[in-house]
């Protein structure tokens, strides 16, 4: 690993300090106290001469990383930030005491020389270190609130210096890469972090609100099913198989319901070997529930009362935000319910005259020509079966003219092997999706139950698989065995928590609210 001129400086700078049997990778700290907190509690504020005549009585302790330093003469000033704000910090020469975690000293030989607390914290600590303080406040004459240093040690030294000194990051990919380095500099992208925790602990306390009892489902599994996605394939070495990345865990969380669970929900990772843009990742987080008993128009009702309490609970978030849509373009949306609903099979023939319920599951050449008499057209066509087919001619003509919070209901049955046909009409699915400004965030159906019929979807699926298409459900026998010993009627509900949390920040990218996003390695 290639080292800079000045990490290579900062090394020797380590190297001599341990020669001075100084500790500069402490194994731990307990006197911590928030910058914010500092803040707030400005009782303790005394003068500046006070503090001088009176330094050895302080007793406020706490540690923070060192953001900038500027000495001048006998008399240096820096920034301490923590995870909450950043404060001043001033060392005078003559006035403060240097620990190295086994004494405390006035002065230390280093590189054979005498250095005193001001010399070393002039010349043995850098920009990014972490250090610990015992201080006391006051303000100076430029009424910052300041912390005067009494005493101080060294924490953690730090190798690498700080990139662009004294300006954002911006570029993006350190900003995904190093989120580490994007957090520290860019306070809107903690915050943002910060705010996604709060946002899933929001989510799970709805959920216990309501009765949900939380469980987990292996994220290996038999068969890539659950949706219609391509997977992730691994192989398990101990048992010389062949194993699948859960696309989803529905069939799982399914599997429960037949053991007793009636409300289950899981807060899931997935991952789906498809394309990458701002909309997708291959690895992302999710929420999927089950109820017994209810079906997807009760899931429509629980979906409304989810976004009042987010947004009652969550003031930070706003109901009214700009979203763009896949071309860039910025459009008022309003979370405000109840939501329009929007029945797909009549919109989808509104707008280009065709019936999508009418097609069976083979007939995609009379589809094909059909989209292409309508003047309408998308990439790799001819390779699509028929729920594939229906599925972007869908994304063409109906899905970019939604804009504020919409259910989607009424599939055709081709596009949901897993969904309840309807009772009324065999060609539909009873399953919605909720879409805002062009980006899909939830999924939901009542719930085949049915294991003949489930069998018979499988084998279509099966099929599909052999003429591949790669985003076909696989087959799961041990699936179909659990609903043979009877499955309640139930309703399911997945949501992409990556995507809702974007637009409710007005964020771009899915990679912008998350933590460490997935990137290729620098090779490539």
């Amino acid at each position: 690993m290639d080292f800079s001129l000045e990490s290579l400086d900062r090394i020797e700078k380590i190297k001599k300090l341990k020669e001075a049997w100084v500790i500069v990778y402490a194994n731990n700290y307990n006197w911590k106290i928030d910058i914010s907190d500092i803040i707030k509690n400005t009782d303790n504020i005394k003068e500046v001469e006070t503090i001088q005549k009176n330094w050895a009585e302080s007793k406020f302790k706490t540690a923070w990383r060192l953001m900038s330093f500027k000495s001048h003469w006998k008399l240096a000033f820096g920034k301490i930030m923590d995870n909450s704000w950043v404060i001043q910090i001033c060392f005078m020469k003559d006035k403060f005491k240097f620990n190295t975690w086994k004494e405390i000293v006035d002065s230390l030989i280093i590189d054979w020389q005498e250095r005193n607390s001001y010399k070393i914290i002039e010349k043995f600590v850098n920009v990014w270190d972490y250090i610990w303080v015992i201080w006391e406040l006051f303000y100076t004459r430029h009424k910052e609130l300041t912390i005067f240093v009494n005493e101080f040690q060294i924490l953690s030294k730090a190798i690498r210096p700080l990139p662009e000194k004294f300006h954002w990051i911006t570029d993006i990919e350190i900003m995904y890469r190093q989120r580490y380095l994007d957090m520290i500099m860019n306070n809107d992208t903690y915050e943002r972090m910060k705010l996604r925790s709060k946002f899933i602990k929001t989510l799970r306390d709805f959920y216990d609100k309501n009765g949900f009892i939380e469980i987990e489902t292996p994220v290996l599994w038999n068969a890539a099913s659950g949706a219609a996605a391509a997977p992730f394939i691994t192989h398990h070495n101990d048992f010389d198989e062949e194993f699948y990345l859960r696309i989803s865990p529905e069939t799982s969380l399914k599997k429960a319901t037949v053991g007793r669970f009636e409300k289950i929900v899981e807060f899931t990772r997935n991952f789906r070997n498809e394309w990458s843009d701002p909309s997708h990742m291959q690895e992302f987080s999710a929420i999927e529930h089950y109820c017994v008993w209810r079906n997807y128009e009760n899931n429509m009702k629980f979906t409304e009362e989810m976004f009042d309490f987010i947004f009652k609970n969550i003031p930070e978030l706003k109901k009214e935000i700009i979203v763009k849509d896949k071309n860039w373009k910025e459009k008022l949306v309003n979370f405000q319910t109840p939501w329009e609903r929007i029945d797909y099979i009549s919109w989808v023939k509104n707008a280009c005259w065709i019936d999508v319920s009418k097609y069976k599951i083979w007939d995609e050449k009379k589809l094909i020509e059909d989209i292409k008499n309508a003047w309408v057209s998308f990439e790799w066509m001819e390779k699509m079966w028929v729920p594939t087919l229906i599925d972007y001619l869908y994304k063409k003509v109906l899905r970019p003219s939604i804009v504020w919070p919409a259910f989607v209901y009424n599939y055709p049955k081709t596009m949901q092997p897993l969904a309840r046909q309807s009772d009324k009409d065999s060609s539909i699915v009873e399953q919605f999706q909720v879409v805002v400004n062009w980006w899909e965030i939830i999924k939901a159906y009542s719930e085949l139950v049915d294991p003949q019929l489930q069998r018979a979807n499988f084998e279509e699926q099966a099929l599909a698989i052999e003429r591949w298409d790669e985003e076909a459900t696989s087959w799961d026998d041990d699936f179909v065995l659990a609903m043979e010993y009877w499955m309640p009627p139930q309703s399911g509900w997945g949501m992409w928590i990556e995507r809702v949390f974007s637009i409710l920040t007005s964020q771009e990218n899915l990679r912008d609210v998350t933590l460490f996003p997935l990137m290729k390695t620098k090779k490539n």
